[in-house]
Formats: structure tokens, C-alpha cells, sequence
């Protein structure tokens, strides 16, 4: 135990010697939140549209402020002209298109019905996808008003005439998506302390060639691992506590679940990421391959870990190889945690697999680490 404890000293003081290391341990937890929580979102707001009236009516004004008000859009111009529209579109100054043609008011007036158009620029179909439910919404019920108003029909009668949905929102009320992104991005500085840093960090040693010294001392082999392993252990958690703390500071996330249980589960999930970490710098023979072997799983497990979309939306193929994927059980771990309030009881069959993941990390890096070097 005191060969443990003093190669955690030498670990802790290499650590904090290292001044290119230290930035990122510090600064990367409150660049990552602060920047990407507020960059990466889903929400669709103020999305640009252009106006094409070629009415001029009072309905056809009355509509075009529907969007006006709007906090999902943002009128980028106006113009009598459809080609003029499309152009801009094609330039990429505008999202969508609102054409209200000639005689709209007479239209709705005489035959009881009009028709309006929009022209969506689908290549990003999520933003085109949502703008047209928004513009459904705004049509829609600007087309009740007008019933109601014309034909004095009461309000509630028009209501009555098709189901009435009103939705309840568990767990997240206001659909903030930075209560959805805060716990994502706290799995990730977690994963980038524990299989990026603790790999670097070995791999630099052999470079250095001081790992060698180490090798022809006495330690045990299991009492080196541990010395290496645990400081990042123990970084990693010091920084998920920064995190939450800037969290609930800057973006008032929701603590529902209990810390201990949140720690407990990091700290698994820290054993299985700190093994993976290791077994690169095993197979790795220098810093730069390191770094590249990293970087792919990384960036591969990231993108399929349900960072940004759900991963049941994805396909089966892709649900299936996140049965290999650690980040995936921890992001939506963290989440279940933090935003349901979930306990061991809830959640005790992603954590056995992580267990199950940790101690195979572990156990294929010890033994490959003892075969090369």
C-alpha cells in the first residue's frame, strides 16, 4: 500500500508539472459548456422567411404578422416577386418562402377557400422538417380565427370539431435543450480525462524512456497500473463536480437523482473508459499513433453515444453496435440520473454492463501491457 501511495505522489506531481496538460484538465470543462451547450442545439428559432404578398390584402397582412410575431421566424425580406425569392434562397439569405398570390382575400371571400405557398430549403431537412410544422401551426390557426371571426362561430365550437391535445412534459417542462445537452457534455469531459489524458500520459513516458526505470524497480505490475490509473480516476471526478457546479450556476440544470449515485456510476464507467485508455497505450509505439487510435474510437463512439439524437431513432445496425459503446451506457446514465432522478434500482442493468466492460478493458490491457513491454 505504500509503494501505492507513493507512486500516486510521483503520478499527481507529473500531472500537474506538465503545463500543456493542465489547461486542459482546467479550462477545456468551462470552454466545453459555456460554448457548446449554447452552440449545439436543436431549437429552431428565428429561422429567416421571406414574403412574397402579392395580395396586399388586410387578411393577407394579418398573416404575414402571425409570422412577424413569431419568436420561431425572422421576415429577411420582402418582395412582389417569386423569382426574386427563389434567388435569395439560393444564395442562402433565406429559409423558407411565403408566396400569398393575387386575389387571396377575394379568393377566401367569395369561394371559401385560398390558398397560400411554401418553399422550404430542405437541405437541412431537421430545420425544414420543424419550419413546416411551425408554419402549419401559424396557418392553421390563423384559419380558425378567420372562421370565427367571418362566420361568427363561437371559438370553442371550431375547437370542438377536432381533437384537442394538450401535452405534458416530463422531466425536461420548457423542452430546454441545454437541460438535454449539460449532462452529454459533462459524460464527455469525463471520457476525454479518462481514456485520452491517462493514454497520452502513458504513451509520453515511453517516449521519455522514464517508464523504463519503472519497469526495473521492483513495483508490481498491478501496483503500476493503479498508480497510473488512479490519479485520472480521481481527476475525472473532481471534474464532473466542476461541471455540475457550472451547470446548475450558468444553466440551473435539474438535480433530480441523487450525487452519490452519479459518482458511484462515474466511477465505474471512469474504470472501463481508464482500461480502454490504457490498452491504447499498449498497442500504440508512439505518442502520434496514440493519438490517432484515440481520436478514431473516440470520435465514433461520440457521434453513436446519443450526444446530439436519441439513439433509438437510429438504425438497428447502428443500436446494435452500441452494445460495444461505453459512452453510450454513460451518457444515458448521466441523463436518467439527473433529469428522472433514477437510483441503483432503475438502472442496475446498464451499470452491471458496465462492469462487465470494465473489468474486460482492464483485464485484455493488463495482460497486453505485460506481453509488450
Amino acid at each position: 500500500m505504500r509503494t501505492i501511495l507513493f507512486l500516486l505522489q510521483k503520478e499527481f506531481l507529473q500531472i500537474f508539472r506538465n503545463r500543456m496538460m493542465l489547461p486542459i484538465i482546467f479550462v477545456l470543462p468551462l470552454v466545453q459548456l459555456i460554448i457548446l451547450v449554447n452552440a449545439a442545439t436543436m431549437e429552431m428559432k428565428n429561422l429567416k422567411i421571406f414574403i412574397v404578398d402579392q395580395d396586399l390584402s388586410v387578411t393577407s397582412r394579418q398573416l404575414v404578422d402571425r409570422f412577424a410575431a413569431s419568436p420561431f421566424f425572422r421576415i429577411s425580406s420582402r418582395s412582389f416577386s417569386l423569382d426574386e425569392a427563389g434567388e435569395a434562397m439560393e444564395r442562402g439569405k433565406t429559409d423558407i418562402i411565403l408566396h400569398i398570390p393575387a386575389n387571396f382575400e377575394k379568393d377566401l371571400v367569395r369561394e371559401n377557400r385560398a390558398e397560400v405557398q411554401f418553399l422550404f430549403n430542405a437541405i437541412n431537412g431537421t430545420v425544414a422538417g420543424i419550419g413546416y410544422g411551425y408554419a402549419a401551426s401559424i396557418t392553421g390557426s390563423y384559419n380558425r380565427e378567420i372562421i370565427a371571426k367571418w362566420y361568427q362561430i363561437p371559438k370553442g365550437v371550431i375547437a370542438q370539431q377536432s381533437i384537442e391535445v394538450r401535452p405534458s412534459f416530463w422531466y425536461n417542462p420548457e423542452l430546454n435543450y441545454k437541460v438535454f445537452m449539460v449532462p452529454a457534455v459533462l459524460a464527455i469531459l469525463v471520457t476525454i480525462i479518462g481514456a485520452f489524458l491517462s493514454g497520452l500520459n502513458i504513451m509520453r513516458e515511453k517516449e521519455l524512456g522514464t517508464i523504463e526505470q519503472i519497469n526495473v524497480t521492483p513495483i508490481r505490475k498491478h501496483q503500476f497500473i493503479i498508480g497510473k490509473l488512479v490519479p485520472f480516476l480521481i481527476i475525472a471526478l473532481v471534474e464532473l463536480g466542476f461541471g455540475l457546479t457550472i451547470g446548475k450556476i450558468l444553466f440551473d440544470i435539474p438535480i433530480n437523482g441523487s450525487l452519490f449515485v452519479l459518482f458511484v456510476t462515474a466511477a465505474i464507467y471512469l474504470m472501463t473508459i481508464l482500461g480502454l485508455g490504457l490498452l491504447v497505450s499498449t498497442l500504440a509505439r508512439t505518442l502520434q499513433q496514440a493519438i490517432f487510435i484515440s481520436f478514431f474510437f473516440m470520435i465514433v463512439f461520440m457521434m453513436m453515444s446519443g450526444l446530439f439524437t436519441s439513439v433509438e431513432t437510429m438504425p438497428n445496425w447502428a443500436q446494435n453496435i452500441n452494445i460495444i459503446n461505453p459512452i453510450a451506457y454513460f451518457m444515458k446514465l448521466v441523463r436518467t440520473i439527473l433529469l428522472k432522478g433514477s437510483g441503483f434500482r432503475d438502472i442496475y442493468h446498464d451499470i452491471i454492463a458496465l462492469v462487465i466492460y470494465g473489468i474486460a478493458m482492464l483485464s485484455l490491457a493488463t495482460w497486453r501491457y505485460r506481453k509488450t513491454v
